[in-house]
């Protein structure tokens, strides 16, 4: 056992590694030969204005008055230059966007491996190829750009007064370092001056994700070699941003990355069309290398070339488009140059995943293999399913293993002649060993198979189409939140199927509308947008009130050692009253603009801390210690919360609860004997293996909830895989200064609260069912590799984050059951012998 959960962990470890060969690898290339226009530049001199984190919408805008926020640039947009709309990329931040401006390729993927903090592959960029650059901003960008932080916007958010106010300081100062130039340089119209934002900000303070606010970024310039204003009756655009800036009048022209804005130019035609063409050369060079690369690194009869752009078609643009330009047909040569540079950009993009299709289908076989090892494991060795198979492993046959010898050193010997990366052997040999195990278990297949035949084909028949319609609601659910919203739905439909509902009418109530009123959840807006106080003070108070009927009993209880229980459940009930006032009088305090008082931050980490600790001394009666568990948790999740999330993992646990009910009546129904009511249910460390049975078909219903339970704990209030889904205000009860590693690993915690109360019900579950958890765990795993969405393959963005949320919640699952297990079994003792709790 100790031996498979190793060999899970390394293999979960190496399929989650991948993603960092198949999609994050840099699409830079190095050895292209320089290009340059053989007409003189307009402009001597080049001052760039990056404005971090300004959106377009709010510099263009009018306010409420109908004036300007921005007199010197509406100014220059009238009177002086061209202005636009930048359509930025994901992601929306401040290193990968000034990459963009000042070195004009998307982001470079590697990054991730320096934290996003700079680019671990040289690059050439207008700094390093200008004779002198002098620059002034944020340490953590110009350092990026030495070797080759929108702060306002996260504290206040981009509606706020003073993110608008912030605007006009940075008019004003444009406006003066604008007449120092020109005044230095004696007026003598050779500069050129660019305005624009490296990325903008969603309205709750955040960026890194695709949201228009988040993309759309000002454009403003003007000086030497650039077009003054032009006036135009009408324009066409799919918004109507126009009319709300009163700009419509004036010719907006909007630009996109990688191409060169020629409309913007105030030049002869001739300059526009060499200046264009140079920069068609530019990129087709970087095909030509990329290209080159991939060639020289494959056997030629597995090379496929780029059709769309062969050589001899490079050629015949070049020469075309070059004699266009002698023939002053400049609009044609310019069209030409357009349609070179969009097949030169598909060509890299060809080039630079040329490999993926390869390492994703031997990834892909890799996780079927282990999902059918596991599932075999868990038929031989806790099913009754095969009761014929030895669980002793018989030896394989030398034919067995010679033939899957004779693969892997063809596999190796086939890496080795193309001079691959030593991380593709991993990836291409892993699912050899992999498939070997499962093809040692063939007598486990075949019986298995047989005993599946012994089945109803229409009773087979439903049983698959349901594990199928759940196993799609589940990947459905990381692109749908309201998914979550329909399977809940049917899971407050399981009463009526059974025989539950006649047998233990009470129980299925509670059951019915919790279920629906977790159902909610996943229908409000993202968290994030409308924070509301009250919500968090009433989620508060409700659990006061849940406090006040458990101290009720515990009152009248007459138990021998009453008084230290009764100490700690009133110490709980002081944590969670002390998270409402912390929360309701930083909210106020923040308000007045007098930050986060000492006191409350020092009794905001006090919580948290105390959070861990305070559920250990509780008695190990189920629902004591689970009850214990919910009051200490909810007081730091309180401190996190900003509205209606709050009341997120109080609802949950209601149900959490109700679900420990609903198995031992559902097993009791199935015939299984059972001596316990659950009330006088002990979490224990020492459990009785003998009361341990096979698994039934049952328990993969139970596992389904289980990881139905933990996908809802994830995306019930928000989608994680996107962490600007989540409020920088959950975090301001313990900090208010911009620290991105300790926000994010708070708000990572108020993440796992919800997940870990869920893996904490379940030890219940597990110690009710009479079940081990080793089985739960097997078809868990096995349940995560089919949840996992092989769309991944095709896409970059949300769908590396789900495939990267799914691997990280199968590494972490063991770690995180480990948490639970500890929580709900072990008892601190703060004096004196460890007491028995008389039941």
């Amino acid at each position: 056992m100790l031996l498979f959960f190793i060999l899970g962990l390394l293999v979960h470890f190496v399929f989650f590694g991948s993603i960092f060969d198949i999609y994050f690898t840099s699409p830079l290339v190095h050895g292209m030969t320089p290009q340059l226009t053989p007409l003189p530049p307009p402009a001597k001199r080049l001052v760039l204005f990056v404005a971090d984190g300004l959106r377009a919408d709010t510099l263009y805008e009018l306010d409420e008055n109908g004036n300007t926020r921005a007199p010197f640039i509406r100014n220059i947009i009238m009177h002086e230059g061209s202005w636009g709309i930048s359509h930025t990329r994901v992601p929306t931040e401040s290193r990968p966007g000034h990459v963009a401006l000042i070195a004009g390729f998307y982001e470079d993927v590697s990054a991730v491996a320096k934290g996003w903090k700079e680019n671990p592959v040289g690059f050439d960029s207008l700094i390093n190829e200008s004779r002198y650059t002098w620059s002034w901003g944020s340490p953590d960008i110009l350092t990026m750009f030495a070797k080759g932080i929108d702060t306002n916007g996260h504290a206040h958010r981009p509606t706020s007064r003073e993110y608008k106010d912030n605007i006009k300081v940075v008019d004003e100062g444009m406006k003066e370092i604008v007449s120092m130039l020109e005044d230095f340089y004696g007026n003598d119209g050779k500069t050129a001056f660019i305005f624009t934002s490296d990325h903008g900000m969603t309205d709750w303070g955040f960026h890194g994700a695709g949201h228009p606010s988040e993309t759309l970024t000002p454009f403003v310039t003007w000086g030497a070699g650039i077009k003054y204003p032009q006036r135009v009756s009408a324009q066409k655009f799919d918004d109507a941003f126009l009319k709300e800036w009163k700009l419509e009048n004036w010719k907006r022209q909007d630009i996109h990355q990688g191409i060169l804005p020629v409309d913007y130019l105030n030049n002869t035609d001739l300059f526009k069309a060499e200046s264009m063409f140079t920069n068609a050369v530019q990129i087709l060079e970087q095909f030509k290398v990329k290209m080159t690369q991939k060639k020289e690194a494959i056997l030629p009869f597995f090379f496929t070339p780029f059709k769309l752009l062969s050589e001899s078609k490079q050629l015949n643009i070049l020469r075309k488009a070059r004699s266009y330009i002698k023939q002053r047909k400049y609009d044609e040569a310019v069209s030409l140059c357009k349609e070179l540079i969009q097949l030169a950009l598909k060509g890299l993009s060809y080039y630079h995943t040329y490999d993926r299709f390869f390492l994703g289908i031997n990834v892909v076989l890799g996780f079927v293999g282990w999902t059918s090892y596991a599932s075999l494991l868990i038929i031989r060795s806790h099913s009754s399913f095969t009761r014929g198979v030895s669980k002793e492993v018989k030896k394989p046959s030398h034919l067995l293993s010679c033939s899957f010898i004779a693969v892997g050193v063809l596999v190796a010997f086939f890496l080795l002649i193309q001079d691959c990366p030593w991380t593709y052997y991993i990836y291409c040999l892993l699912p050899v060993p992999i498939w070997y195990a499962v093809l040692r278990e063939f007598q486990v297949i075949q019986d298995f198979v047989i005993s599946l035949l012994t089945f109803p084909p229409s009773q087979l028949a439903g049983y698959l189409f349901i594990f199928t319609l759940g196993i799609e609601v589940l990947v459905l659910s990381f692109f749908y939140r309201y998914m979550l919203t329909a399977g809940l739905i049917a899971f407050a439909c399981w009463p009526f199927i059974t025989q539950l509902w006649i047998r233990a009418k009470s129980i299925s109530l509670s059951w019915i509308f919790f279920s629906l009123l977790l159902a909610v959840f996943p229908l409000m807006p993202v968290v994030g947008r409308k924070p509301d106080i009250f919500l968090v003070i009433g989620a508060g108070s409700l659990v006061l009130l849940l406090s006040l009927c458990v101290l009720t009993s515990l009152i009248k209880r007459k138990d021998r050692f009453i008084n230290e229980e009764l100490l700690l459940h009133l110490f709980q009930m002081l944590s969670i009253a002390l998270s409402m006032y912390v929360v309701y009088s930083t909210h106020h305090s923040l308000l007045k603009k007098q930050g986060l008082p000492f006191l409350n931050q020092i009794i905001s980490w006090i919580i948290l801390a105390s959070s861990f600790v305070l559920p250990l001394l509780s008695p190990t009666s189920l629902f004591e210690r689970l009850f214990s568990i919910l009051l200490s948790w909810m007081s730091a999740y309180l401190l996190l919360s900003t509205g209606y999330e709050a009341l997120f993992p109080l609802v949950l646990s209601c149900l959490m609860f109700v679900w420990i009910q609903m198995e031992q009546e559902t097993l009791q129904q199935s015939g299984v004997s059972y001596r316990q009511k659950v009330t006088s249910l002990q979490f224990t460390c020492n459990l009785d293996i003998t009361q341990f049975r096979h698994l039934y078909l049952d328990d993969i219903r139970r596992a389904f909830f289980l990881v139905f339970f933990l996908v809802t704990a994830f995306f019930g209030t928000g989608n994680i895989a996107s962490v600007n889904s989540f409020d920088l205000a959950s975090v301001y009860c313990f900090l208010t200064v911009f620290s991105p590693y300790m926000m994010g690993a708070l708000m990572m915690w108020k993440i796992l609260i919800p997940f870990v109360l869920v893996m904490c019900a379940f030890e219940a579950v597990q110690l009710t069912t009479q079940l081990s958890s080793k089985s739960h765990v097997f078809i868990l795993q096995h349940f995560f590799f089919l949840v996992k969405d092989y769309g991944s393959w095709l896409e970059i963005g949300t769908s590396i984050s789900h495939y990267v949320i799914v691997m990280s919640m199968t590494i972490v699952l063991m770690l995180l059951n480990g948490l639970a297990h500890l929580l709900t079994t072990k008892k601190l003792e703060l004096y004196g012998k460890s007491k028995s709790h008389l039941i």
